[in-house]
């Protein structure tokens, strides 16, 4: 039987200011796992506005950070993992490692939310950062890649070629972005619909992964198909209407299965041989219902759950976990900090954000 590490983060309900609203356990070696790596994670959760980051104390013991922001969602981040961007609600944030000397002495990166881009509500999916250190996301409101603009919502970048016009309707449900050799590579989508919210009508199977540069289809027949990666030279997604993390083989256009993970399926990233996989809890409502998740989960017996599995490209065994409960039913996003210990993130709502001043000088100008 595998023994626990439960903690208790800051995070209280509003009915009980003195209750934890949410509790988070880890299977037993998880934070060996993460100093044998030299990594550590950061996901979001929409459902309750928060950005959390994992990371490890000087005596191996879990280190929690978590902020406050209003619907945040996807996050990219660069190889260094210097800077990393966010969406929200209206907003794309992009924070910067802003530590400076005898700041923060115990900490080896501090994240300040350096720029947001207001975009308005169009539901930003996945992110990736580009050759040129700019932001590409997913534009799920109007089924489209797209960049920052410094003079309106948002610059459209690309969009499947079933797409007749640039609305914001919803059409396909295109949500996943990978990146490869810093370009925008293949997008996931539910469906191939051209009307408004028409994507609900093919979530059992409808979904498709579809080639960027080429426009073409690679890969269909898919249960709601969420984050797409690009890792040593294979393609890997998630198959959320299923619950199973897979490959897809580019020749044959093939879902190869690896590993059944309790839940519905959102954020993929990746150290060595292991996929880093968010698990979410299943709604009741008529969006998650009718999938094959729901046989899968009777077939194994077991209650969807809520937080993060650490699987082994090699073997498909899940080796480490992290689960939450309580007040978080749902993830989005999921990423690596390599060669981070312990990270801080500064948010905007404590009095921190105002004293994080610092000079830029790189090129001096007196």
């Amino acid at each position: 039987m595998i023994d626990t590490d439960v903690l208790m983060t800051g995070v209280y309900s509003r009915e009980q200011k003195n209750t934890p609203a949410l509790e988070l356990s880890t299977s037993r070696q998880f934070q060996n796992w993460l100093k044998s790596h030299d990594v550590s994670l950061i996901f979001t959760t929409y459902q309750v506005g928060k950005v959390f980051m994992l990371g490890r104390n000087e005596d191996d013991t879990l280190h929690i950070t978590e902020r406050t922001f209003n619907r945040c969602m996807g996050l990219g981040r660069t190889p260094v993992a210097s800077t990393f961007w966010m969406s929200s609600l209206f907003q794309l944030w992009r924070f910067e490692n802003s530590l400076q000397a005898g700041q923060f002495e115990e900490y080896d990166k501090v994240y300040l939310p350096q720029v947001a881009y207001t975009t308005g509500d169009i539901d930003i999916h996945d992110i990736m950062v580009d050759e040129e250190d700019k932001p590409v996301f997913v534009n799920t409101l109007f089924s489209c890649l797209a960049t920052t603009s410094e003079t309106h919502s948002f610059k459209p970048l690309w969009k499947p070629p079933f797409i007749s016009r640039l609305v914001p309707e919803d059409r396909c449900h295109l949500n996943g972005l990978a990146e490869r050799d810093g370009k925008p590579a293949y997008v996931t989508m539910v469906s191939q619909s051209d009307v408004s919210d028409g994507w609900r009508d093919h979530r059992r199977e409808g979904g498709i992964v579809m080639d960027v540069q080429k426009s073409e289809i690679i890969c269909e027949q898919l249960s709601m198909p969420h984050s797409p990666r690009w890792h040593n030279g294979e393609l890997y997604l998630l198959e959320s209407g299923s619950g199973y993390f897979g490959r897809v083989d580019i020749k044959t256009g093939k879902f190869e299965r690896i590993a059944f993970c309790p839940g519905f399926l959102r954020g993929l990233d990746f150290v060595g041989d292991y996929a880093i996989v968010g698990v979410s809890g299943v709604r009741r409502n008529k969006t998650f219902t009718d999938l094959l998740l729901d046989d899968n989960l009777k077939s194994a017996n077991v209650e969807p759950r809520c937080g993060i599995q650490i699987v082994n490209l090699l073997t498909g065994a899940v080796e480490h976990w992290i689960r939450l409960s309580g007040a978080i039913e749902e993830l989005y996003d999921v990423r690596v900090l390599p060669q981070v210990r312990k990270p801080l993130l500064i948010g905007t709502k404590k009095d921190e954000v105002k004293t994080m001043i610092s000079i830029d000088e790189r090129e001096k100008t007196y």
